[in-house]
Parts: structure tokens; sequence; C-alpha cells
């Protein structure tokens, strides 16, 4: 079966894994939450740097997305939502959160200063080639194909950055934080 870096992935885990995944999804539509203030890229981050088994550490985050998507569609076809859950570009997005966690790959060992840098990092290389996607192809507030058009998309994304890593540092806080304590005070002998 699939495991955890340093951790059998049982129920318990599977449980977790699950739990992860419905919350974070659920915390993302919630009504008034500063856009970009999410889980998913912390996610993407804790998947990449803990899960062993490749598949399931890109299936944590992009499940989450996938179900808040389809949370956002239905709530958006019933009139309760101004967001659509699914649009142009969406393959795109989801692509991008897979990147997020080749980033946490990269966190050999998450110690405080690895995860720190990871979690600046991440939602910089997601602002940078989200906006940059966006100004490419068109879309968004539709920006005229220049550098100066270029910096103008960056300058309509910024605020979505700031609170883009704001969560990542706060749920990677979280998920690292508490993966820590559960490997510290599990008791011994007991495969987590």
């Amino acid at each position: 079966m699939s495991q955890f870096r340093d951790m059998k992935f049982n129920k318990t885990f599977l449980i977790l894994f699950i739990a992860l995944i419905a919350i974070a999804a659920l915390y993302r539509i919630v009504p008034g939450r500063p856009y970009g203030f999410a889980p998913q890229i912390a996610m993407a981050l804790f998947a990449g740097a803990v899960i062993k088994d490749w598949k399931w550490a890109f299936a944590l985050p992009l499940f989450s997305m996938v179900l808040s998507d389809t949370i956002y569609e239905i709530l958006y076809n019933l009139g309760y939502s101004q967001m659509q859950g699914f649009y142009e570009g969406q393959l795109t997005n989801y692509i991008l959160f897979a990147l997020m966690t080749v980033v946490g790959f990269l966190i050999k060992k998450p110690t405080v200063l690895n995860v720190l840098a990871a979690s600046i990092a991440a939602p910089t290389i997601y602002f940078f080639l989200s906006n940059f996607l966006v100004w490419s192809s068109g879309s968004g507030l539709q920006r005229p194909k220049t550098w100066d058009g270029l910096m103008m998309c960056f300058a309509d994304g910024l605020p979505f950055y700031k609170n883009s890593l704001y969560g990542t540092l706060f749920f990677s806080t979280v998920l690292f934080g508490g993966w820590y304590l559960l490997k510290q005070y599990m008791p011994k002998g007991h495969k987590a």
C-alpha cells in the first residue's frame, strides 16, 4: 500500500486524507473568504513533502480543488453564487496546482526553514505563471499584449498574491505543524 514518508499509509491516514480534502474544499467556498486565502497550495506542498507515492501526493490538492469547484458550480447553477466552479482555462489552473506539488517534492526534509522557503516560493511561482498565462491568453481583464499590459496584469493579481502568500504560510504551519506533532506524540510501536 502507499506510504507517507516515515509513516505507513493505513486506514487512519486514509480518513485524515479524505478529511483534509473535504475541509479544504469546504473552506475554499466559505462566503466572504478573501480570494487567494485558501489551503490548496499549502496542501500541495505538504503532499509533495510528506506523501511518498506521487499519485497520492498529486491527488490531495487536486481532489480538493475539483470538489470545491464542483460545489461552486452547483451553487452557481442554483443562483447562490456568482462564481462559476468550472470555466475556460480550468485545466491550466489544475496543472499549476500540480506544479505546486512538485515544489513540495523539493522539500527533502520538512524543517521550519525549508517549509517557510517553499511557502513563499510556491505562491510566488503560482502568481507569476498564472498571471502570465492570463495575460498571454487574453483572458481576465484582457490587458494589451505589451510589456505594460503584462505589468498591469501582474498588478491586477497583487491582492490575490498577498492573500495566497498569507494563506499558504498559515495553512503550511497548520499542516506541517500538525504532522510534526502527530509524529512526536504518537505512542511508540503504533504504526501511523
